[in-house]
């Protein structure tokens, strides 16, 4: 089937890579398709790091928290850009979200995260190397002996920030998915909805407006995936919520 035609068969999102629609899809891969790109999973549309996070996600809930995530796959087309602050503020916003609820071991390296989130962001706003923004602190302050740990493992040290963006943001989001979805909790969906969604939310209030929609970008009402059911969480716009997550 040529990538130009809409589907025949609307693909339900799943797990994993697909060859082509008719094998299902994940959703990056259909986001790719909405934004009139080559069918992948890593579509220029969307920033690395976000479509890094989606596809985590998307493998890691459940089939029917996944079909809930359907109703975000507009948001990210066209959600990109340079600025490092992108894959801090995406970093952080996880590690902070899975901090609470992860293993004793995973708690020590999202602690280091949050530490070294911070002081990149300190360097450059040229604020003293050891300050914490509120929700940081209340994060850490929850977990205190992995807090103990990080400052103990890493004092001082301030990655730079193209070490953060090639390793450390990565490994933070990969860390904070896998432990949420591993965690002794009742049902990990909501918190692993929340991973995405706010860094949907902070991607889009540092990358500034999405650029036109492109020639060949597919309108999204003929695309549209399985619907989420009449329980799915209302968009993310509260100005407030946005502000927290992006304090630098």
């Amino acid at each position: 089937m040529s990538m130009t035609r809409t589907p025949d068969l609307v693909p339900v999102l799943s797990r994993g890579r697909h060859r082509n629609p008719r094998r299902g899809a994940c959703f990056m891969e259909m986001a790719s398709y909405l934004a009139g790109e080559r069918w992948s999973d890593h579509p220029a549309c969307t920033h690395p790091l976000l479509a890094a996070t989606a596809r985590q996600v998307n493998d890691r809930i459940s089939d029917a928290g996944r079909a809930r995530l359907a109703a975000l796959i507009p948001s990210v087309i066209g959600l990109t850009g340079d600025d490092i602050r992108i894959e801090v503020g995406i970093a952080l916003h996880c590690a902070i979200t899975a901090l609470p609820v992860v293993a004793a071991e995973r708690q020590r390296g999202l602690a280091v995260a949050v530490l070294s989130a911070n002081r990149l962001t300190n360097a450059l706003d040229d604020r003293p190397e050891e300050y914490l923004d509120e929700a940081s602190r209340a994060a850490l302050s929850g977990v205190p002996h992995a807090w103990r740990w990080a400052r103990e493992f890493s004092p001082g040290f301030s990655p730079s920030a193209k070490a953060f963006r090639r390793y450390a943001a990565p490994a933070t989001v990969t860390g904070a998915v896998d432990g949420v979805a591993t965690a002794c909790i009742a049902d990990p969906d909501p918190m692993l909805y929340e991973l995405l969604a706010g860094s949907i939310e902070i991607t889009a209030a540092l990358a500034g407006p999405a650029p036109s929609r492109r020639p060949g970008c597919r309108p999204v009402a003929r695309c549209a995936c399985r619907a989420p059911g009449p329980d799915a969480e209302p968009a993310r716009g509260d100005p407030a919520l946005i502000a927290r997550r992006t304090r630098r």
